[in-house]
C-alpha cells in the first residue's frame, strides 16, 4: 500500500467519525430542546389557586327573592345591603301591578312580605307596629279597592318606575344608625283597555317615602335566601316626608 492510498483512507476515517460526532451533537441538543420546553397547557378554562380571601355572604348585584313574581305583574323584592337599590324597588313594588294576573289582596300579601320589625321598639311592641305600618300601606298609601276594580273592568295595569335622586330623612330614636328613610319621584304608567280591542296609557307622577332597615336586625322572609343584615321595609308613608 503507497502513502498517499494509507493518508487517503485515514483522511476517510477521520470524516465519517466527524460526521458521526457532529450527528450525535445535533441529535442531543434536539433532545435537550424537547426535553426542557414547558409541557403545553390542556385545552379549555386553566384552572387557578384558590384565593385566600374569605367567602362573602352578600348577594351578588341582581339577586332576588323570587324573579318569578313578574308573571303576576309584580316587582321582586331584592337581596341587598344597598339602602338605594332597595329604597328604589319598594317604591316601585308598592305601584306596580296588573289587575288581571293577580287580585289586589293577593298583591298586598305580596308586600307584606317586604316587612321587617322596628327595632326601636320592644320584642312585645314589634309585632303590632308592624301591623299598623301594613294596615297604613293598604289604607293610606297604595291604589284604593274602588279604583283597583275600575282599573280591573277595563284589564288595566300600572308600572312604577323611580326618577332623580333619592333625599334622606333621618330616623328618630335609632340608636343602631341602620334605618334609612327615602324619597323619590316615582313615575306611574297606567295602561287601560279603550273599549275597542286596543289600549291607551297615560302617566301620573308621585313623591313617596319609605322607611327600610339595612341591618342585623332585619327578618329575612323565612325559606328564602334572604339573611339577617339585608334591607327590609319598615314603613310607607302617606305623605312624603322632606330633609
Amino acid at each position: 500500500m503507497t502513502t498517499n492510498q494509507t493518508s487517503g483512507r485515514r483522511g476517510l476515517v477521520w470524516a465519517i467519525l466527524g460526521g458521526a460526532v457532529l450527528i450525535a451533537g445535533l441529535v442531543a441538543i434536539i433532545v435537550s430542546s424537547l426535553l426542557t420546553q414547558p409541557a403545553p397547557s390542556p385545552r379549555g378554562t386553566a384552572s387557578e389557586s384558590p384565593s385566600s380571601a374569605p367567602p362573602t355572604t352578600q348577594a351578588p348585584p341582581g339577586d332576588v327573592l323570587d324573579a318569578s313574581v313578574d308573571k303576576q305583574g309584580w316587582v321582586p323584592e331584592p337581596i341587598t345591603t344597598d339602602r338605594e337599590v332597595y329604597i328604589r324597588a319598594a317604591f316601585e313594588a308598592a305601584s306596580t301591578f296588573d289587575t288581571q294576573l293577580s287580585t289586589r289582596e293577593e298583591w298586598l300579601d305580596y308586600l307584606d312580605t317586604w316587612f321587617t320589625p322596628d327595632t326601636r321598639y320592644t320584642e312585645a311592641e314589634q309585632a303590632a307596629r308592624m301591623k299598623a305600618a301594613q294596615l297604613e300601606l293598604r289604607q293610606g298609601v297604595v291604589l284604593p279597592q274602588e279604583e283597583w276594580d275600575s282599573l280591573a273592568n277595563e284589564a288595566g295595569r300600572v308600572v312604577a318606575a323611580t326618577g332623580g335622586d333619592v333625599a334622606y330623612v333621618p330616623v328618630t330614636d335609632d340608636a343602631s344608625g341602620d334605618m334609612s328613610i327615602g324619597t323619590s319621584d316615582v313615575t306611574l304608567l297606567f295602561t287601560r283597555s279603550d273599549g275597542s280591542g286596543g289600549e291607551t296609557s297615560y302617566e301620573e307622577q308621585v313623591r313617596v317615602s319609605v322607611q327600610v332597615l339595612c341591618g342585623p336586625g332585619s327578618v329575612p322572609t323565612p325559606d328564602s335566601a334572604q339573611q339577617a343584615g339585608d334591607c327590609k321595609v319598615v314603613r310607607y308613608f302617606t305623605e312624603p316626608l322632606e330633609p
